[in-house]
């Protein structure tokens, strides 16, 4: 089954203000987040909570940090919905520890799902992008993938990595109409942010010249930014959304 409207497929899960921001910024596209497997309990309420905003977003399972289950995913998206025009990658662990006490497995798991990812799920639909002569893709990195951080050399490693990827397949994708960017967060507010201690939190808010912390909202807008028609010219960019924590 496809239909006419562009296909917008967002991985790591419910990522909702980029899928309402997508679906209302360009022409009530079809968009499809992904999650994984282990996770679909969690998703009737949240497709509920959709619906109940008139936003009809598809859902799709998928472990992306495995190539052969990330192509098979993206071929049943196809399937089900229609080309995909549209990608934007923020699946993402951490697993935060210093250098020292660090095993093998903490860094796989966080290269493989941060960053391996991207070239997992841009794959199979890269080459219908250029063929059609339109596409967009928006890595979402962080902050910390441009100025690092203490404990998280595996994750720093993975966020930096994004940025080389959207480099080359903005040279690749140029001449055909198709774009690829970074946006690199800050801190945001979320239910993650929100457990930090509160002393540790406001520690974190007063380094930032903002004072404040990002809203889900802002980087979802610069999401749709990227993704909408009329950015045609934007390719190879790192946005920063990141209050002034970081400035290059």
């Amino acid at each position: 089954m496809t239909n006419d409207k562009r296909v917008a497929v967002v991985t790591g899960g419910i990522g909702t203000a980029i899928c309402q921001r997508l679906r209302l910024a360009n022409n009530g596209c079809q968009v499809v987040a992904t999650y994984y497997p282990s996770e679909e309990e969690k998703l009737a309420e949240w497709s509920a909570a959709r619906e109940s905003e008139g936003l009809q977003i598809g859902l799709a399972a998928g472990d992306v940090s495995s190539a052969e289950d990330s192509a098979r995913m993206m071929a049943e998206i196809e399937e089900q919905f229609g080309t995909v025009n549209i990608l934007v990658n923020c699946a993402g662990i951490t697993r935060d520890t210093t250098m020292k006490r660090m095993e093998p497995e903490q860094w796989n798991a966080v290269i493989d799902t941060n960053l391996s990812s991207v070239f997992y799920v841009t794959k199979p639909v890269w080459e219908g992008m250029l063929n059609r002569g339109f596409g967009r893709v928006i890595n979402i990195s962080s902050v910390n993938g441009q100025r690092c951080q203490f404990g998280q050399v595996n994750y720093a490693a993975a966020k930096a990595g994004m940025h080389g990827v959207t480099m080359t397949l903005a040279q690749e994708g140029a001449t055909k109409n198709v774009t690829v960017n970074t946006v690199s967060p800050g801190y945001v507010k979320t239910a993650m942010t929100d457990a930090i201690r509160e002393d540790i939190r406001e520690s974190i808010i007063a380094g930032i010249p903002m004072i404040r912390m990002g809203l889900p909202e802002e980087i979802a807008s610069t999401v749709a930014f990227l993704a909408s028609d009329e950015q045609a010219y934007i390719t190879g960019a790192n946005i920063p959304v990141n209050g002034g924590l970081f400035i290059s």
